[in-house]
């Protein structure tokens, strides 16, 4: 349905005021610098102060969205929430409804969905389906998460890969700029990358920190990543070589490269902002995004492929033409 096709028509993103350095880590970590830069190609990353939530960040997203979303014709308005995290501001209830009601939207429907770090492509596959199917003429879709309030600060092998942040774009009816989008998911491999306790299965531990298997990830997230950008390649009908921009998540530097390798991908159409922000976790991709259009890097019309793998195991691709922006 091609009159219901959705089109991109907002986007923004919010990070935390407060830069950590690599420097700043190497105080209280046996590492450095040079050992985090070699390893993972980030410099600095964004960590939220005490007090500030994942909503906190995921309503001021939104919030730059929906006016974008003005200056490009839209209402400013949407009648669904959609919030991609795995650091929710509780348990229970979700967040999405407080995110919704911060912005003013009144009681429209409002849930939250959990890949981890694939959570912006399964919130992207969920919103383009309401919206085609005629459930919703508009959604603002939201990734946001705090992963420093999940992450052991004394860890020496995750502590520097993380940073705090949130992406939002805004998706309505008609136009096609997302034409389409794969996902899967292998939950054999849910030890790859998880948060021990907290949930049901062990309700009681204090095992409350995220753990992840490095080498095991990085062959996981390179094969994974690399086999749903030829498939969701192969189901638009597009050549490696019409990519005008790759948007991989923003996991390590080392994946970004192999991957592109991997698929023939020219070094100067991967889109990277890692190395100012870190890993952002379900943000990861909406929040390049939003940083590649302030910086001039997407033109309309530009050929666009965006890829993650995350716990879950969680992955997937997908496919759209950069809109007009203004």
């Amino acid at each position: 349905m091609q009159d219901r096709a959705p089109r991109l028509t907002g986007l923004g993103h919010a990070l935390p005021a407060r830069v950590v350095t690599n420097d700043d880590l190497a105080r209280t970590l046996d590492t450095s610098d040079e050992w985090i830069r070699s390893r993972s190609g980030i410099a600095t990353r964004h960590h939220v102060d005490p007090g500030t939530a994942t909503s906190d960040l995921a309503a001021e997203a939104g919030a730059r969205a929906l006016k974008a979303d003005l200056h490009t014709g839209g209402t400013g308005e949407v009648d669904l929430v959609v919030l991609a995290t795995t650091t929710p501001d509780r348990t229970c209830p979700a967040t999405a409804p407080l995110v919704a009601h911060r912005l003013g939207l009144g009681t429209v429907p409002a849930f939250d969905v959990n890949a981890v770090c694939s959570g912006f492509l399964y919130g992207l596959s969920t919103a383009s389906a309401m919206i085609t199917a005629g459930a919703a003429d508009s959604v603002l879709l939201v990734a946001a998460d705090t992963f420093s309030t999940i992450v052991d600060p004394t860890d020496r092998r995750t502590a520097f890969l993380f940073g705090d942040g949130a992406g939002a774009v805004v998706l309505r009816a008609g136009g096609g700029s997302v034409h389409d989008v794969v996902l899967g998911s292998d939950g054999g491999q849910e030890d790859l990358i998880i948060t021990p306790g907290g949930g049901s299965r062990e309700p009681g531990s204090d095992e409350r920190w995220f753990t992840m298997q490095g080498q095991a990830v990085y062959r996981q997230a390179v094969d994974r990543m690399t086999g749903s950008t030829r498939e969701i390649l192969g189901r638009t009908g597009w050549a490696v070589d019409e990519v005008d921009r790759f948007v991989g998540h923003q996991a390590n530097r080392r994946i970004l490269d192999a991957v592109a390798h991997r698929l023939g991908v020219p070094a100067d159409r991967v889109v990277a902002n890692l190395d100012r922000v870190g890993n952002t976790a379900a943000a990861s991709i909406p929040v390049a995004l939003s940083d590649a259009h302030d910086r001039g890097l997407l033109r309309p019309g530009d050929k666009v492929v965006l890829t993650a793998f995350g716990g879950g195991a969680t992955w997937g691709a997908a496919t759209l033409t950069w809109p007009d922006m203004g």
